[in-house]
């Protein structure tokens, strides 16, 4: 497992040692490798980083990678191990799909241009394709699995997203909950992301796949009733039209996580792929309720603030705001049609 520490790396990490597989972390020793790992140490990014690698003599039936940033991390990593490893999974992401990709789209959509192998960091489209491309140069296509994940949660998020809304949904009081109630979404939870993943070895799988759940497994509905509920329900959501969160400059996505608004671009993009060929190959998605409740239960074993990367923006709506929306959604002359109460 090259990372290992945080989020998917972990995942993937208690995922393999949970089968009883024998496991490799190679990290820079920002963070604790879980238990039961042996444990090879280096940066990727730096001259001679990759030297505890090249020392050691495993060899390995699959190698697992996240990496985002510059390509070049990946295809000197890949060129290193394809003499002593059988395969390579490469987490990549929906963000390879040329903008903007349409609704339904498959993994045989275009993908952007400008990517290259052996890039230095650029744009995370680019970065993503550029990693696929290292390990395709290195691997083949018969030996590499291209993971075109999609938005991700669980224990272990340190991006931001559903943290974020159950620590707001923990505050309590009016909750601007952006709608529609019934809004589609697509996510996978981590977990399940790695038992797929280690699935694909077990199987012999190789190719692209978007992994995600499918359309419709959750809405923004039945994930915020969650939160609410996990976090003792003394938040009122007040679900919100589209059309007023937009006009008062609310950012999707950032300032409210997860969301973007239905019929757009970003809706199309974000929460519908066809998922269908990772369904066939043994996706399995457990309930939303299931997801929030043991992230909320993970965050509040840390002490509530979840870890963030440094490499990622920061999410969430600043409560002014938050306040100013629902208060303007409220006003005398917007025919009641801008907000909606509801309790789960």
């Amino acid at each position: 497992m090259l990372g290992g520490t945080e989020f998917v790396g972990r995942a993937v990490v208690e995922a393999a040692l949970g089968r009883g597989w024998d496991v490799t972390v190679f990290h820079r020793g920002r963070h604790e490798a879980p238990p039961g790992v042996r444990s090879l140490l280096g940066d990727r990014t730096a001259p001679g980083g990759l030297a505890a690698l090249t020392a050691d003599e495993a060899e390995w039936d699959v190698v697992v990678d996240t990496w985002s940033a510059a390509p070049r991390a990946v295809r000197d990593t890949a060129r290193l191990l394809r003499g002593r490893a059988g395969r390579y999974v490469y987490v990549s992401s929906c963000s390879v799909y040329a903008w903007s990709p349409p609704a339904g789209y498959a993994e045989d959509a275009p993908v952007v241009e400008g990517a290259s192998a052996g890039a230095e960091q650029t744009a995370y489209a680019q970065d993503k394709r550029g990693g696929e491309l290292a390990v395709l140069d290195a691997f083949g296509e018969d030996r590499s699995v291209l993971v075109r994940a999609g938005l991700i949660l669980g224990p272990y998020e340190n991006v931001g997203r559903l943290p974020w809304w159950l620590t707001r949904t923990a505050r309590g009081g009016p909750v601007l909950a952006p709608g529609p109630r019934d809004l589609p979404l697509q996510y996978v939870d981590v977990r399940d992301l790695a038992e797929w993943i280690l699935g694909t070895v077990e199987r012999g799988l190789n190719g692209p796949y978007n992994l995600v759940s499918p359309q419709g497994h959750a809405t923004m509905g039945t994930l915020l009733d969650a939160c609410v509920k996990v976090t003792g329900g003394a938040a009122e959501l007040r679900w919100t039209e589209p059309e007023v969160i937009l006009d008062a400059g609310v950012e999707p996505w950032v300032q409210l996580p997860v969301w973007v608004p239905p019929g757009s671009d970003m809706h199309d993009a974000l929460h519908s792929a066809d998922v269908s060929r990772a369904l066939a190959t043994g996706l399995r998605c457990r309930p939303v309720a299931e997801t929030v409740a043991d992230t909320w239960n993970w965050l509040r074993g840390i002490g509530g603030v979840a870890p963030q990367r440094a490499d990622r923006t920061r999410k969430g709506l600043d409560p002014e705001v938050e306040a100013k929306v629902l208060a303007t959604a409220d006003a005398p002359g917007t025919d009641g049609g801008g907000v909606r109460n509801t309790t789960p």
